[in-house]
């Protein structure tokens, strides 16, 4: 299963914002900064990439579900994508 490019706006805005609280926090080492404040960023971005990857799996359930494409195979690869990103 293929997404479609025009369906991936979100999750690419969610992986560019996450990028750039990343290099934030590599920012935040480098000058020494507080622990809480670096651990507080890094759970920023990890809750940016978690929402990413929810956002990009949802479309792909929404795309096979649309197309008619369901099937158990696909039940059980979209079972485990999400598995994957708890």
């Amino acid at each position: 299963m293929q997404l479609p490019p025009e369906e991936m706006g979100s999750a690419i805005n969610r992986l560019k914002r996450a990028r750039g609280q990343l290099e934030g926090v590599i920012r935040m080492l480098e000058s020494g900064r507080e622990c809480e404040d670096v651990v507080t960023q890094l759970a920023a971005v990890s809750r940016a990439l978690d929402r990413a990857g929810f956002s990009i799996v949802a479309t792909g359930l929404k795309q096979c579900m649309t197309d008619g494409e369901i099937n158990e195979l696909d039940t059980a690869k979209m079972e485990k994508l999400f598995l994957s990103l708890a």
